[in-house]
């Protein structure tokens, strides 16, 4: 029976996809890919009984947080019909809770990542405000040793000004012109493929929650901190 670590044959599938990414192929080798989906979908399990120590999440199973490994080639000019990662992303429960987390496990090419992918307006634009009167708790969140030793630092997409109705003088500038706020933590193929990586990965999920938590405060309040 297969353990709920990654397997090294999942890995190599991929490897295996990558270098034959068509419809004959994956057809001829289906029995591997289901295998190493099964192998995904005990991964993901462990995983999701990991984060319930530390967090209420709402995706009810591992199997239900992977994504297909087909893409949706019919806008794209890339007309490869497979991804060449498995990946997966748990739901926070209740609307108290903000940010998600994702895994994507692919050679070379392994993370976990959370956070705010693609905020609509009005949320972007309470956090901007939120930054714009006083930046010192979040600035205190993202130099913590914690969130140093795991995500190094916020990425995401940024302007290259100041957005809309916010000074560029401000002196929280920098983090002003976040579009997107995204916690990346990359992992080398042998970390991928240790024991300890379910464990390593939940911690660092856990890692993201002072964030979380300032940002689900920030987005279920009003600018005087009256609960929505």
């Amino acid at each position: 029976m297969q353990k709920p670590q990654i397997q090294e044959s999942s890995i190599r599938y991929l490897q295996l996809l990558k270098n034959n990414n068509n419809r004959p192929w994956f057809t001829s080798h289906k029995d591997m890919f289901i295998q190493a989906q099964h192998n995904l979908e005990m991964f993901a399990d462990a995983l999701l009984a990991e984060l319930n120590l530390h967090d209420l999440i709402e995706t009810p199973t591992g199997k239900k947080s992977l994504h297909r490994i087909y893409r949706d080639t019919r806008f794209s000019a890339d007309k490869r019909p497979y991804k060449n990662n498995w990946s997966g992303n748990f739901t926070r429960a209740t609307k108290l809770r903000r940010g998600g987390y994702y895994f994507h496990i692919e050679p070379g090419n392994s993370f976990v990542a959370g956070g705010f992918w693609n905020p609509n307006p009005p949320d972007i634009k309470r956090i901007r405000d939120e930054i714009a009167f006083d930046a010192t708790p979040l600035r205190k969140i993202l130099t913590s040793k914690s969130f140093i030793s795991s995500f190094g630092k916020l990425q995401g997409e940024q302007l290259k000004t100041a957005p809309k109705g916010f000074d560029i003088s401000n002196e929280a500038i920098d983090l002003l012109r976040y579009k997107q706020f995204l916690l990346i933590r990359k992992f080398t193929n042998k970390e991928v493929l240790d024991t300890s990586f379910i464990k390593q990965a939940s911690m660092t999920f856990r890692n993201m929650r002072p964030f979380f938590d300032y940002m689900s405060e920030v987005l279920t309040t009003d600018v005087n901190g009256v609960a929505l």
